[in-house]
Order: structure tokens, then C-alpha cells, then sequence
């Protein structure tokens, strides 16, 4: 009969543990799900569109406008007869020569879409940090949460030994009044545990845009470089940040140019033809063709303001990108110093942890025989368990912050961790 309880609970653990790892939710899951839902990205996804048809709106500068007219006037004149006169036609403008103002607004545009897709995908990669922070804090948080109970449970075990061993003659009333300290005590620390899980859940739904339900372990960040400096380099050429910056710069110059280049002659080309007609009378018809040239003399000054200004914010811009380039290369050691530390701190705890379980067993056993305090049987417990929290917390901050080297890298995108990219 025992054996087949055993056996029936053996399935029945199994069939468990097999729905729970279908059911839980992955990393990648969750962080595609934060990808597609989250408002401010989609915001800069729309934004994104909208410098797109900022090309197309410059690229008109090439082509000609057509443009229809008509009119109908009727005269009173003392003396004759009332006349009406209507006129129709159609004109064409055509700029030949505008200073390259046309080809620097459609580079200009061109670049401004780069950039701007360089902005988006920094902007994908802040969330999609955010949501990893999000999935491991729930993830160790209920972890905490689960050795709390453990530890809780112990101690009400103790404190009803200790009540035995009181009753029974062979304890004290000190031993006693320890157990259940200790145990209001692992109380008030459960009671911690379970409102950090609530609040961290609550986090992680106003970023993923889901409830967390079961998770499963999150993994550690892959295909990180060797070494800081190759970690500069890659930074240095495919961190959005820089390479927005880079494009900003490029639409400044731009900006100069297309400030310059009001300063040199306008060339244009019109053409038109119109009918006219005079009602009760006859009727005429009109085409003109001809050339519009314009050089700018003098404008009070605003136009050479204007390049003056333009080569500032160049400069600006250029400053800037030295400035963002530096902040990369800032985050890049921080979450580097960091990882190895946290990575330090996982192998520390993990040893801590092996070594206090074995404490803790010594400590009872002792206790038994009457060579140790309940007192040190506590202290054993305490260290062991603060030793699984604390390793708890260092994976924790392991997985973050290897995910923030990858931030500071340039490839904690979409496409670069498994998530299908949306069309921006």
C-alpha cells in the first residue's frame, strides 16, 4: 500500500511540476510581450513614420507645381453696357536652380529618419532592461518569499519542541521565550517578503502590460565580449545612442548648408495659358513661358543670422555627441564592474550557503546532546538563511546587470534577443 502512495504521489508531482513549467512564463515571452504593447514605443514607432514622410515632403522640392485658376468679373461702367469677362487657365513652376537648398532638405530629411530610427531602437532597448529588472525582481522576490516560509516554519517547529521540552522537564522557559522571538520575528519578515512580492508584481504589470504568473528562471545574458575594450568598440559603433548622435550631427550640417545656400540666386521656370472670354463679345486666348531669376541683395541681416546660428548648433551637436559618447562609455563600466561583482557575489553565496547547511546540522545534533544553546541553533538557522537570500539577490543582480552590459553595448534589441521585430 505504501508503495503505491508513493507511487501515485511520484505521478502526481510530476504531472505538477510539467504543467507548471508549460504554463510559466519565459523571459523572451514576457519581454515580447512589453515590446509589442508598450505605449511610449509605439508612440516613437508613430514618430518614426512621421519622419519618414518628411523625405517625401522634401523630395517635392524636385518636381513642378501645377496649379488651375479661374475667375468671372462683371463691370458697370456709366455710360455702356454692363460686360462680363471669365478667364480660365492653368500655370507651372518649376524650380531650375534654388542654391541646393532642395538636394541638402532631402539629405537633411534622409538622415533625420536615421536618426530617428537610431532613437527608437534606444528606446527599445531602456524597456526591454526595464522589463528584464521587472521579470527577475518578481522571479527573486517570490523566491525570498518562499525561503521566509521555510525559515517560518522551522521556528514553529521549535517553538512546539520547545513547548514539549518544557512540559516534559528537560527545557526552559528562556529556550522557549527564544523560539517564539525568533518566531514572531520570522513573522514580520514574511509579512515583508509577501508586500515586496505584490509590489514588484505591480511593477511588472505596468511594464510588461501583463499579471505575472508563473516564471520560469530567467537566463543569464549570452555572447557578452571578453574584455571592457572590446566592449568600447562595439559600443562605439553600434551603441543607437552614438550613432543617433553621429546622425544629428550630419542633419545640422545639412542645416548649415540649406542656410547658405538662401544667400545664392533663384533660378525658376513658368509657364502658363488662360482663356479669356467677354460675354457678348469675343473671346482670347493667352500662354506665356518665361524665367523667374532672383538674387538676394539685402534682408536686414536675418539671412546671414541664420548661417551663424546654424553653424552653432553644429557645433552644439558635435559637443553633444562627445558628451554621449562618454555617458556609453560610462554605463559600459558601471554595468561591467557590476556583472564580475555580482558574479563574485553568486559564487561567494553559493559556498555560503553549502557551508551553512552543514552548520545548521551540526548545531542540531549538538544541540541534542546538550553541547549547544537553542541560541546557537538560531544563529546557524539566521546565517543559512540570510545566506540563501543573499544568493537569491546576487543571481539576481548577475542576470540585470549582464543584461545592462548588453545595453551598454548597443545589442539588447529585439532582433538581437529572439524578439519578432514590429514594422515601425
Amino acid at each position: 500500500m505504501k508503495k503505491v502512495l508513493l507511487i501515485i504521489f511520484f505521478v502526481s508531482w510530476m504531472i505538477f511540476t510539467i504543467c507548471n513549467s508549460i504554463s510559466a512564463e519565459t523571459l523572451i515571452g514576457a519581454l515580447s510581450k512589453a515590446y509589442r504593447s508598450n505605449s511610449a514605443l509605439n508612440s516613437d514607432r508613430a514618430t518614426v513614420r512621421i519622419y519618414d514622410e518628411s523625405v517625401m515632403i522634401a523630395k517635392a522640392g524636385y518636381r513642378p507645381s501645377v496649379n488651375a485658376f479661374g475667375s468671372s468679373l462683371r463691370g458697370h461702367h456709366s455710360g455702356t453696357p454692363d460686360n462680363t469677362v471669365g478667364s480660365i487657365g492653368i500655370q507651372l513652376d518649376q524650380k531650375i536652380f534654388d542654391g541646393f537648398m532642395t538636394r541638402n532638405s532631402v539629405a537633411s530629411a534622409e538622415v533625420q529618419a536615421r536618426a530617428q530610427r537610431e532613437f527608437l531602437r534606444n528606446s527599445e532597448q531602456n524597456l526591454l532592461l526595464q522589463a528584464v529588472q521587472a521579470y527577475a525582481n518578481v522571479y527573486a522576490a517570490r523566491r525570498i518569499e518562499v525561503y521566509r516560509k521555510e525559515n517560518l516554519s522551522a521556528l514553529k517547529r521549535q517553538v512546539q519542541a520547545s513547548i514539549a521540552r518544557v512540559t516534559a522537564g528537560e527545557g526552559t522557559q528562556t529556550d522557549l521565550a527564544q523560539s517564539e522571538a525568533q518566531r514572531s520575528q520570522a513573522l514580520s519578515l514574511l509579512h515583508q517578503a509577501s508586500a515586496d512580492v505584490k509590489l514588484q508584481e505591480a511593477v511588472y504589470r505596468r511594464i510588461i502590460g501583463d499579471n505575472a504568473g508563473p516564471l520560469e528562471l530567467p537566463p543569464d545574458s549570452k555572447n557578452l565580449p571578453g574584455n571592457m575594450e572590446d566592449g568600447f568598440r562595439i559600443a562605439y559603433s553600434e551603441h543607437p545612442a552614438i550613432r543617433s548622435a553621429k546622425y544629428v550631427v550630419s542633419v545640422a550640417s545639412y542645416a548649415v548648408k540649406i542656410k547658405e545656400g538662401a544667400l545664392l540666386p533663384q533660378l525658376d521656370l513658368i509657364a502658363s495659358t488662360s482663356y479669356d472670354k467677354v460675354y457678348s463679345g469675343i473671346g482670347f486666348s493667352d500662354h506665356s513661358i518665361g524665367i523667374r531669376f532672383s538674387i538676394p541683395i539685402y534682408q536686414g541681416g536675418a539671412l546671414s543670422a541664420q548661417v551663424r546660428q546654424s553653424k552653432e548648433k553644429l557645433l552644439q551637436a558635435q559637443i553633444q555627441e562627445v558628451s554621449i559618447r562618454e555617458q556609453v562609455r560610462e554605463q559600459l563600466v558601471s554595468a561591467w564592474s557590476q556583472l564580475k561583482g555580482a558574479q563574485s557575489a553568486v559564487f561567494a553565496y553559493r559556498d555560503s550557503v553549502r557551508a551553512s547547511k552543514i552548520a545548521l546540522e551540526g548545531r542540531i545534533q549538538e544541540n541534542r546532546i546538550g553541547q549547544a544553546t537553542v541560541l546557537d541553533v538560531f544563529n546557524s538557522r539566521a546565517i543559512m538563511n540570510d545566506s540563501h537570500i543573499n544568493l537569491v539577490l546576487a543571481e539576481r543582480d548577475a542576470v540585470i546587470a549582464g543584461y545592462a552590459v548588453k545595453l551598454a553595448l548597443g545589442r539588447l534589441t529585439a532582433s538581437n534577443l529572439g524578439v519578432r521585430p514590429v514594422e515601425s
